[in-house]
């Protein structure tokens, strides 16, 4: 058995309504939960059982990235300062050409550990060649939903496309069920994938049982797209295709109508927030008070490191919290808790593991340990305000996935963080110079 268990820490939850105990204790047994709360109800752990000390820190649920491109840390500075479509077109698609399945393990494996160290343990991916994702992941100890990638430009022939469906079910055959694995397909855009290409992903999600993760309304540009190419709005274009189901989350979501908003909310379609990555491409703002007021479960995510740059949930809560405030000219438009929970267990919720994102009895052993003891984290008025608004990432003083310490007093053992540096820094180089 696997006993691990924290003490003399803070103990937050943020799942339903918020919770403080101080001194508190957290026990986990084989992956699992099984004690979370003040330090004089906790049980006694068995002989050999391993301790964390918090030293009054901060233990809260780690994070849930729910979007982004792990291996594109080796594109991070790449092709900076343009907007979405030239940069995507003129520069990100042609260096990702060049890209082996050894590059996407290596930039995959830089991302796990940068992750880690910021407090990230499950993350949604969509990128190419998952099943080397799959191996970074697994190296790392995480918790990834990715799976293959469904572009046009990659399916032009018939072959392509039997090749295409039978990697699917391969991917989805070999991780379904798993713990550390969740298989989804990736659809990448409305204007990367045409209509019957669409459909083909809704049919094959249906059969396999798999969620659909794709970008929409992310620029103002994809939406005149599909209205001069489709005659109608990303939105009426995937409702009219059959693909606005609960098993499809969204990233960006920014060009989002009011009414596109409810339809999303009915038809049980979430959405990934985005704020960093939006920001520096100049896409726009997505009214995430308006999505959360329709009923639109909404989560963040990190993005790329091509376009953000950095896999970094601190900075994205509290840049989500503050520009709303900005955009509203309300201070009261995104509280604190409800950034942090975006970030936590409403992420979980819109990538369809709803599990994550808590520290409560009988859920899986996914949390984090802040060292508070900082200059810029005192005094400890409001602990979830501070997390929002002053933490870092280099704040984060253990990490635990699955019940396992992946990060001890900031020190990560089982990756040679070097190695993979180094690797990572090849790899780009190769791809820059071919």
């Amino acid at each position: 058995m696997s006993y691990l268990y924290v003490t003399d820490g803070v103990l937050l939850n943020f799942a339903s309504e918020a919770f403080l105990h101080e001194p508190g204790e957290l026990h986990c047994q084989n992956g699992h939960i099984i004690y979370c709360g003040p330090k004089s109800g906790a049980p006694a752990p068995p002989p050999g059982a391993r301790c964390l000390r918090a030293q009054g820190g901060l233990v809260l649920p780690s994070f849930v990235n729910s979007h982004g491109h792990a291996a594109m840390t080796l594109l991070r500075g790449v092709a900076d300062d343009l907007d979405l479509h030239t940069w995507l077109n003129h520069h990100i698609f042609p260096l990702e050409g060049k890209l082996t399945p050894e590059a996407i393990y290596w930039g995959s494996l830089l991302a796990c550990a940068e992750m880690i160290r910021s407090g990230i343990t499950c993350f949604g991916d969509m990128y190419y060649y998952p099943h080397e994702t799959v191996r970074a992941v697994r190296l790392a100890g995480l918790r990834a939903v990715l799976g293959e990638t469904l572009l046009e430009s990659l399916m032009t022939t018939q072959e392509q496309k039997k090749a295409g469906q039978a990697r699917l079910k391969e991917f989805v055959a070999a991780y379904k069920g798993s713990a550390d694995i969740k298989p989804i397909l990736n659809l990448h855009a409305v204007y990367t994938c045409s209509p019957s290409l669409l459909q083909l992903g809704q049919e094959l999600a249906c059969d396999l049982d798999v969620g659909i993760h794709m970008h929409l309304c992310e620029t103002k540009e994809e939406i005149e797209i599909c209205q001069n190419t489709y005659g109608r709005p990303p939105v009426a274009h995937l409702q009219a295709l059959g693909l606005l189901t609960p098993r499809l989350w969204v990233a960006h979501g920014v060009w989002l109508e009011p009414e596109e908003a409810t339809l999303l909310a009915r038809q049980g379609v979430g959405v990934a927030h985005c704020p960093s990555s939006n920001m520096k491409l100049a896409s726009g703002l997505a009214n995430v008070p308006g999505l959360l007021k329709a009923g639109v479960e909404v989560g963040l995510g990190t993005d790329g490191c091509a376009s953000n740059n950095r896999l970094d949930m601190f900075s994205e809560m509290d840049m989500c919290a503050k520009v709303h405030k900005l955009s509203a000219l309300d201070p009261t438009a995104m509280p604190a808790e409800l950034a942090l929970r975006m970030g936590t267990c409403m992420s979980a919720q819109v990538i369809g593991w709803p599990e994550l994102g808590r520290l409560q009895v009988g859920h899986p052993a996914d949390f984090i340990v802040i060292d508070s003891k900082r200059p810029h984290l005192s005094p400890m008025t409001s602990p979830i305000s501070h997390l929002v608004y002053a933490a870092r990432a280099a704040d984060v003083r253990h990490t635990v996935c699955q019940g396992q310490v992946l990060m001890e007093n900031g020190v990560i053992s089982h990756l040679d963080e070097q190695q993979i540096m180094a690797k990572a820094g090849e790899h780009l180089a190769r791809i820059m110079g071919s």
